[in-house]
């Protein structure tokens, strides 16, 4: 593979601030991916899931919740280690972009009546992630320094 490519998904800024935005929202996001893919922490699996996706037209049930619960639970985990950050905060960032506008939007801002202010903070924290990298405390950051 062509290292300037590696090196520009890689490289990052040397803030150690992006840890406090990789870590709790790599945790809620693994753990909200566990509860589709697995039904750990009171989540239906794909089955349920997938039922549930395609009642409300994203259609196939279970690839949809198959995508977007990997996209939750393996992006979380990347981007709690802070490897492939920019990728995985790409992948979440679509991912919440899909959860407002087919799920929550119509409901309005509060996540009182099942709307989009929490999608919203994650998408945010994902943006900047994806625009900063993982920061000094990344895989990343000391797999870019291997190849300057």
């Amino acid at each position: 593979m062509n290292k300037q490519f590696l090196k520009n998904i890689f490289t990052t800024n040397n803030s150690i601030a992006n840890i406090m935005l990789r870590v709790p929202v790599g945790i809620i996001l693994a753990a909200h991916g566990s509860q589709k893919l697995f039904a750990w922490f009171g989540g239906y699996g794909l089955e349920g899931t997938g039922q549930w996706m395609e009642s409300i037209g994203l259609a196939p049930g279970f690839l949809m919740a198959l995508l977007a619960g990997s996209a939750e639970f393996f992006g979380g985990i990347a981007l709690l280690l802070g490897f492939l950050t920019r990728p995985a905060a790409i992948v979440s960032a679509f991912t919440m972009i899909i959860a407002i506008f087919s799920v929550h939007f119509s409901n309005g801002l509060f996540m009182s009546n099942n709307g989009y202010e929490f999608a919203l903070t994650l998408l945010a924290v994902n943006v900047a992630l994806a625009i900063q990298g993982g920061g000094k405390y990344s895989v990343d950051s000391a797999i870019a320094n291997k190849l300057s």
